[in-house]
């Protein structure tokens, strides 16, 4: 857990960096661009192996607009979510058993391609569909005791969106606002533990340019 905390503050401050840059500056990206830097808050659905929601995450999307409302793109995100699990004994498969208490993580990092569909554009409320298409890597983590079991894997990855991006002001950035679904067909398997497929819903607050 350590590993992904110190990893989400490297990049959380990279978007501090990147922002502390951009908003003093009148917009340098074109029209036909877009480009979103977010904080995400993140809520697994059907995984037991971490269940908690957790706001540790990110999202950054960039795309050009090929119509004058339909653009293409492409996304990164990442989220780690965690659960503790109170001592108990563990009978594992070759055999021997382990009584002690866990903290579960589950890393999820998807990235791929997206395609958006942008309502009302040029004006101040510019709301939008969105679908994300790619893969995604997710690492499953158990720290027990002064140990650490990890389980790596990768899944194809597909999310929904709806969002709406808000320019109140002549120069931007603008703030950015959004709800998502995902699925992701990663399996993994950790200790007596299993995960057969990963969903998500999500809320995105961020910056819009």
């Amino acid at each position: 857990m350590k590993t992904f905390k110190y990893i989400s503050t490297r990049i959380m401050a990279l978007g501090a960096l990147a922002l502390s840059i951009a908003m003093p500056a009148k917009a340098q990206t074109t029209e036909s661009a877009y480009f979103n830097i977010d904080w995400q808050y993140n809520f697994p659905i059907g995984i037991d192996f971490a269940d908690k929601s957790s706001g540790w995450g990110m999202n950054f999307e960039g795309g050009y607009f090929i119509t004058p409302n339909i653009a293409v793109g492409g996304f990164l995100a990442y989220h780690s979510n965690h659960k503790y699990i109170p001592r108990q004994t563990l009978q594992l498969s070759d055999g021997s058993a382990l009584n002690t208490d866990q903290q579960h993580t589950v890393f999820q990092l998807p990235f791929g391609v997206t395609g958006r569909y942008t309502f009302n554009r040029g004006e101040v409320f510019q709301p939008y569909v969105s679908a994300k298409i790619g893969m995604q890597y997710a690492r499953l983590s158990s720290e027990y005791n002064i140990f650490e079991s990890n389980d790596n894997n990768w899944g194809f990855y597909i999310s929904p969106e709806v969002g709406l991006n808000i320019f109140p002001w002549f120069y931007r950035p603008g703030i950015h606002v959004a709800a998502y679904f995902s699925y992701a067909t990663n399996n993994g398997h950790l200790m007596t533990y299993s995960v057969d497929g990963m969903s998500n819903f999500g809320l995105r607050l961020g910056v819009a340019f």
